[in-house]
C-alpha cells in the first residue's frame, strides 16, 4: 500500500519550500543592510526597591542585533532608531517594553514576575508548583531535543539527569537510542520506561515520532513519589510529555521551520587488499595443515596488477553498494491562537530520511530503486473551548503517517553481508548471454564452498519491500470546577483511543550464480572462460507477498482535584483518580494473543506545605493485573516524601545561596511486564501449557528414562505475583548567587520477586524441559544524578548559559535462582552486574607448540597451537588447579555491556543577533566484547579486518602480545570465544553537537552538526554502537542548515 501523493515526486517535494527559504533569506539580508536614522539613550533599570540590577538584557524590540546589558550599577547606553521600542528582560522579572521616543535618559523599574516565580511542573496525573516539588523530577527544555534526527531519543543522552541512553545504530527508521531512567533494575521483566503523552501511555516509536516543535513540556519522573502513582507500571521510571496548547491571542502565532541534513558515517570498518586477503587466507590454511586447495600466485599476481576483472576479480563490495552521503529533510508548520472561549494548536511535520545504499537496481534492469527512503507525516491537532468561566473541553488528536520503502532484506543484514564479503571470489556479474534470461550474477560454490555464498548486490537488488504505517490518538477531556461545593474543588474525565495498523507489501524474486569453471589467456593477452551455473536456476520474476499487523487501546480516566491555601501558609492539595484500558492486537498470531488486555486501578495524591518552606507529600497507587492469579491480581504501592526549604526561613541570608531546598522520598513501585527467559514476553503464567502431542518427558536419577504422551511445555505458578522495588531518594536544589542552580539526586532501589525460570529442578521429578516460572531474583540498584545550569548576562551585549549532566546507576544481583556453584563460585551470578561480562582469562598468545604442550590443556577446541590465546587455569572454591582449561574457568570481568556513567556539558552564548553554542556527551564505566569479525568466518570466506593484517601472530612475527593470534581459515574456537583477550573498554566522550545561528527579527539561519568527533581507546568503529564485529548500518555524522520564521503579530 501507498501514502496518497501528499507531496509531489521526491525530487520537487521541497522545491518550493526551498524558494520561499530564499526569498525569505534575501529579506533578511536587506534588513540588516537597512540604515534607520538613530539617536544615542542611556538609563538605568531597577527594581521595585530603587536598587540597581547588573545584567539586565535591554534590544530593540524589532531588531535584537541592537542591545545591550547592564553593567554592574544597572546602567546602560546603546544608539537606536528614534522610533525604537526597548525590550527589557531578566530572569524572574517581568519583561517591559519601553518606547524611546526622543528621550535621552530612561529610568526602567522591574517588577518579580509571579508567574515565574511559581513556575509549574509536570508531575504524574497533573502539574506542581516547582517551589513545592518534593519527588525527583527532571524537567528539559524542547528546544534541547530539536536534534537533526526523526527520532527524538537520539537526543536524550546527556541532557537528562537520571537518564542512561545509547544508540546502537544509525540505520535510518531504526537509529533510535535504548534508554533507561536510572539504569536497569531487573533482569526478568521490562526495563523500559512507562512513556506518557498527553495523559496516555504511548511507545517509544511514539515518542520518536513526535517533533520537539510540538512539545510544550517535558519531564522524568524518577523516584518513587514521582512514580508511585502509576503502580505496576511506574517501577522503571515515567516520561511524561504534554503537547502544546492555543493562547488567548489578538493574532495567532505561526511558525515555520526547515531543515535540510547530510548524514555521512562516524566511521567504516578497514579491510585488506584482494590479494593481501588470498596471502593472508594461505597462511591460514598453512597453519593448521587442513589441505585446502590454495589461491594460487598467478591468482594473487593477476588480482594485484588486474589482469581481468572476470578472472581475478577484486571487488571493493562497499565501495559498489554503498554511497558516503545521505540527504535527509524536516519541515515544521505550526500555527497557535485563539480567544478567551476558544483556543488552538495545530501542526504539521514532514521528515524525508533515506539512507546510504546506491542506487544500483537500475544499472541492472530493474525498475525500482532499493535505498531506504522513509517518509514521516505527524499531524497534531489540540483544541481547548471554555464552555463556561467554569467547563473546558479538550480535544486532542495526533496522526501519523509513515511510508517506508527499501530492500526486500534486512538492511543490517545487507550491511553485514556487504562489510563480510571477500572481494576476490568472484566478480559482481559477468557479461549477459543472449541465450539466458536473467543477470548472471557471480558467485562460488564447491569446494571449501560447500553452502555456496551470496552474492551481495544480487541479494540487494533482488526485491523491495513497501510499508505503510498509520497512527491515530485521539483524546478527549472535560475539566469542570466546583468551587459552587468548595473553593479549589474541581473535577475531570478523559477517554482516550488510539489505533496503529501496518500493512507490508513484499516484492522477491530468486537469482543465478555462475562461476568460472574454466579460463585460458589468449595469445593476445586477453581471458576467455567457461562458466557453469552455482546450484539450481532460480526464478527471476518478481513474486509478491504481503503483510498486515495493527492493535488498538481504549484508555478510561476520571480525576477529582483540590487544591486550597488557608490563612495565607497552609497549603492543601488532594487527588484521587481511577483508570481503566483495554489492549487488542488486530492481527493476533496465537490465541492467547488475540484474548483482550485489560487493567485497571486507583491513584491517589495528598500535599501539604506550610509557609513554603515545609512540605509533605503522600502518592498511592492501587492496581490490578490479568498476569496473576485470583488474589494476587491487585497490589498497593504507596510512598511519602518530604521536603525542607530552609532558604524561605526568616534567618537566612539569600546573598550566596538564593534557594536551598532539602527532600527525601520512599516507597514501593511494580512492575507486571512478565517475561520468559528468552526474554519475550508473555501472558498468564499461572496457567499451566500442555502440548497433547509431545514425545514424552524425562525422569529418573539421570533423565534417562523417558515416558510418552501429553507433556506439560510450562508449569503454571498461581502464586506468581508483582514484581515490586522499593525505592529510596534523597535531594537537595541549590542556588547560587540567583544564576547557578544545582540538583543533586542520590538514590537506591530494591527490587524483589523479580520473575525468573526455575533453574534447579532435579530431573528425578520428572519435569525434564517443563518450564517452571516464579518471582525468585532481587536485585539492588544505586547511584546519583547531578545537574547544573549557569547564566549570565554580560554588560557588553554578551549572554551566556552553561548546562551539565551526571548520572551513575549501579545495579548487583544479590538473588538469582540459578544452577548450585558450590565448586566454581567465579560463574555465579550473584554479586555481579545484570549486564557483567563473563569470559576466559587469557594470559598471552602461546610461544610454541612446546609451551601449549606443558600448559593445562586447552579443552576450549582441538589442535590448539603456538600463536593461538593461552588461558588461565583458575582455582575452584577450595583453591585447587585441575590443570585444564573448561567452561569452568570463566570470570565475570570489565564493566557492564551498558553504560553505569553518563553525563553531558556544554555552553550557549548570545550576542545580539548571533547564537553559539556546542555539547558534549560521554559514558562511562563499560565494556564490550569485540566478536563475530574474525578472518574467514565460519565460511571459509568472511573478509579481513586491516588492524588484523597490521599485527597478528605468525612464523615470522612470533609476538606473543600480538593484536590477534595465529590465523585459522574458519573460526577457531580457542581464539574466538569471549575471554579478556577481546575485553574493549567502551567509555567515549562525543562531540555531540554544535549549532550557530542567525536571528533578525522575526527570523533565523542556522547550520549544526551532531556526532562530530569521537574520543575513545576503541578505534575500530564508534564506540557507542555496542559489542560484535561493528559490521552493520554505522552510527551518522549529521551537518544540517536550517532556516525558521516566526509571525507573531499579538
Amino acid at each position: 500500500m501507498k501514502l496518497p501523493n501528499l507531496i509531489s515526486k521526491p525530487s520537487h517535494r521541497f522545491a518550493v519550500l526551498s524558494k520561499i527559504s530564499v526569498c525569505c533569506l534575501l529579506f533578511l539580508l536587506s534588513g540588516i543592510a537597512a540604515n534607520a536614522q538613530t539617536q544615542k539613550v542611556r538609563g538605568i533599570v531597577q527594581d521595585s526597591k530603587g536598587e540597581s540590577i547588573p545584567g539586565v538584557s535591554v534590544v530593540v524590540k524589532d531588531n535584537p542585533t541592537l542591545g545591550a546589558a547592564t553593567d554592574l550599577d544597572g546602567l546602560f547606553e546603546l544608539d537606536v532608531p528614534i522610533d525604537a521600542t526597548l525590550k527589557i528582560s531578566f530572569v524572574g522579572m517581568k519583561t517591559q517594553e519601553v518606547k524611546v521616543g526622543g528621550q535621552k535618559f530612561l529610568t526602567i523599574v522591574l517588577y518579580e514576575d509571579s508567574e515565574a516565580l511559581e513556575e509549574v511542573v509536570v508531575v504524574g496525573y497533573g502539574t506542581q508548583k516547582k517551589e513545592s516539588v518534593v519527588g525527583s523530577v527532571q524537567t528539559i527544555q524542547p528546544s534541547e531535543l530539536k536534534v537533526p534526527s526523526a527520532n527524538l531519543s537520539t537526543s536524550f543522552a546527556g541532557r537528562m539527569a537520571g537518564v542512561i541512553a545509547v544508540q546502537r545504530s544509525g540505520e535510518p527508521g531504526a537509529d533510535g537510542a535504548n534508554f533507561w531512567i536510572r539504569g536497569i533494575s531487573t533482569f526478568g521483566g521490562s526495563t523500559t520506561p512507562l512513556i506518557v503523552v498527553d495523559g496516555v501511555e504511548v511507545s517509544t516509536g511514539d515518542l520518536n515520532a513526535i517533533d520537539p516543535e510540538v512539545i510544550e513540556s517535558f519531564s522524568i519522573l524518577k523516584d518513587a513519589t514521582a512514580t508511585a502513582l502509576y503502580g505496576s507500571r511506574g517501577a522503571n521510571g515515567v516520561m511524561i510529555v504534554t503537547t502544546k496548547s492555543g493562547r488567548d491571542l489578538d493574532k495567532p502565532i505561526i511558525n515555520f521551520r526547515v531543515e535540510t541534513s547530510f548524514a555521512t558515517p562516524t566511521k567504516i570498518p578497514k579491510f585488506v587488499s584482494g590479494s593481501r586477503y588470498m596471502q593472508m587466507y594461505n597462511e591460514a590454511v598453512t597453519n593448521r595443515n587442513t589441505g585446502e586447495v590454495l589461491y594460487s600466485d598467478d591468482k594473487i599476481a593477476g588480482t594485484l596488477e588486474g589482469r581481468d576483472s572476470y578472472v581475478y576479480p577484486n571487488v571493493n563490495w562497499y565501495n559498489e553498494m554503498f554511497k558516503d552521503l545521505a540527504i535527509n529533510e524536516k519541515v515544521n508548520f505550526n500555527i497557535r491562537g485563539g480567544s478567551k472561549r476558544l483556543d488552538y494548536f495545530m501542526s504539521v511535520s514532514v521528515d524525508h530520511e533515506t539512507g546510504m545504499i546506491k542506487d544500483r537496481c537500475k544499472d541492472y534492469g530493474f525498475s525500482f530503486d532499493n535505498n531506504i527512503d522513509i517518509w514521516r507525516y505527524v499531524f497534531q491537532n489540540n483544541l481547548n473551548v471554555n464552555v463556561s468561566p467554569t467547563t473546558k473541553i479538550s480535544l486532542k488528536l495526533n496522526t501519523q503517517l509513515r511510508d517506508y520503502h527499501g530492500p526486500n532484506a534486512n538492511t543490517n543484514d545487507i550491511f553485514g553481508i556487504v562489510m563480510e564479503a571477500n572481494p576476490v571470489d568472484f566478480p559482481i556479474t559477468f557479461p549477459n548471454d543472449p541465450t539466458v534470461d536473467h543477470i548472471r550474477w557471480g558467485g562460488r560454490s564447491g569446494g571449501r564452498y560447500n553452502s555456496g555464498i551470496r552474492n551481495p548486490m544480487a541479494m540487494m537488488t533482488s526485491g523491495y519491500k513497501d510499508n505503510f504505517q498509520s497512527t491515530v490518538l485521539a483524546t478527549l477531556a472535560v475539566d469542570q470546577k466546583l468551587d459552587f461545593v468548595t473553593k479549589g474543588l474541581k473535577a475531570s474525565a478523559m477517554i482516550s483511543f488510539k489505533n496503529w495498523s501496518s500493512t507490508t507489501s513484499y516484492r522477491g524474486a530468486g537469482y543465478n550464480q555462475y562461476q568460472i569453471k574454466n579460463y585460458w589467456k589468449n595469445t593476445d593477452g586477453t581471458y576467455d572462460y567457461d562458466l557453469e551455473m552455482v546450484g539450481t536456476e532460480q526464478n527471476t520474476t518478481l513474486e509478491y507477498g504481503w503483510g498486515t499487523s495493527g492493535d488498538r487501546k481504549w484508555y478510561i480516566q476520571g480525576m477529582v482535584n483540590y487544591d486550597r491555601t488557608f490563612g495565607g501558609v497552609h497549603n492543601v492539595s488532594g487527588m484521587i483518580l481511577y483508570n481503566q484500558e483495554e489492549y487488542n492486537t488486530n492481527a493476533p498470531d496465537t490465541f492467547i494473543n488475540s484474548l483482550p488486555k485489560r487493567k485497571q486501578g486507583i491513584a491517589g495524591r495528598a500535599t501539604y506545605a506550610f509557609d513554603n518552606r515545609y512540605l509533605v507529600e503522600f502518592n498511592f497507587g492501587y492496581n490490578g493485573s490479568e498476569n496473576f492469579a485470583k488474589g494476587h491480581r491487585f497490589g498497593f504501592f504507596p510512598s511519602v516524601a518530604l521536603g525542607y526549604v530552609i532558604s524561605e526561613e526568616s534567618f537566612w541570608n539569600p546573598k550566596v545561596i538564593s534557594h536551598l531546598k532539602l527532600r527525601g522520598s520512599y516507597g514501593k513501585v511494580g512492575n507486571d511486564q512478565t517475561y520468559d527467559d528468552a526474554g519475550n514476553p508473555v501472558r498468564f503464567m499461572y496457567q499451566s501449557q500442555v502440548n497433547l502431542y509431545g514425545a514424552g518427558y524425562a525422569t529418573g536419577y539421570d533423565g534417562g528414562y523417558a515416558l510418552s504422551g501429553p507433556v506439560y511445555s510450562r508449569y503454571g505458578n498461581k502464586d506468581i505475583t508483582w514484581e515490586t522495588g522499593y525505592k529510596t531518594n534523597i535531594g537537595v536544589d541549590i542556588q547560587l548567587f540567583g544564576k547557578v542552580n544545582l540538583v543533586l539526586d542520590v538514590f537506591r532501589e530494591n527490587r524483589e520477586g523479580i520473575f525468573m525460570k526455575l533453574q534447579t529442578v532435579p530431573t528425578f521429578l520428572g519435569t525434564g524441559n517443563t518450564d517452571i516460572y516464579g518471582n525468585l531474583g532481587k536485585v539492588n540498584n544505586e547511584g546519583l544524578d547531578f545537574s547544573i545550569d549557569y547564566q549570565h548576562a554580560f554588560a557588553n551585549g554578551l549572554s551566556m548559559q552553561l548546562k551539565g549532566t551526571f548520572t551513575y546507576a549501579h545495579n548487583t544481583v544479590k538473588v538469582y535462582n540459578e544452577a548450585p556453584y558450590k565448586q566454581y563460585p567465579n560463574l555465579s551470578r550473584v554479586g555481579h552486574s545484570i549486564n557483567s561480562l563473563r569470559g576466559y582469562v587469557a594470559d598471552r598468545l602461546f610461544i610454541d607448540d612446546a609451551e601449549v604442550a606443558r600448559s593445562p590443556k586447552q579443552l576450549i577446541s582441538g589442535n590448539v597451537r603456538g600463536g593461538d590465546i593461552k588461558y588461565i587455569d583458575q582455582a575452584d572454591a577450595n583453591g585447587r588447579y585441575d590443570n585444564q582449561i573448561t567452561s569452568n574457568d570463566q570470570q565475570f570481568m570489565g564493566n557492564p555491556s551498558i553504560p553505569e556513567i553518563v553525563y553531558g556539558f556544554g555552553p550557549s552564548f548570545q550576542y545580539k543577533g548571533f547564537d553559539f553554542s556546542f555539547f558534549f556527551q560521554g559514558v562511562a564505566k563499560t565494556s564490550f566484547f569485540m566478536s563475530g569479525f574474525h578472518p574467514f568466518g565460519t565460511s571459509d570466506s568472511r573478509n579481513v579486518l586491516k588492524f588484523v593484517a597490521d599485527d597478528y601472530w605468525s612464523e615470522n612475527n612470533q609476538n606473543i602480545y600480538a593484536k590477534y593470534p595465529r590465523l585459522s581459515k574458519q573460526e577457531h574456537a580457542n581464539n574466538t570465544v569471549n575471554s579478556n583477550y577481546w575485553l574493549r573498554n567502551g567509555n567515549f566522550l562525543k562531540l555531540k553537537s554544535v549549532e550557530i545561528g542567525y536571528t533578525y527579527k522575526s527570523m533565523r539561519i542556522y547550520a549544526s552538526g551532531n556526532n562530530l568527533l569521537t574520543f575513545s581507546k576503541f578505534k575500530h568503529w564508534d564506540p557507542e554502537m555496542g559489542g560484535g564485529s561493528g559490521l552493520k548500518y554505522p552510527t551518522q555524522r549529521v551537518f544540517n542548515v536550517g532556516f525558521q520564521m516566526t509571525i507573531n503579530n499579538k
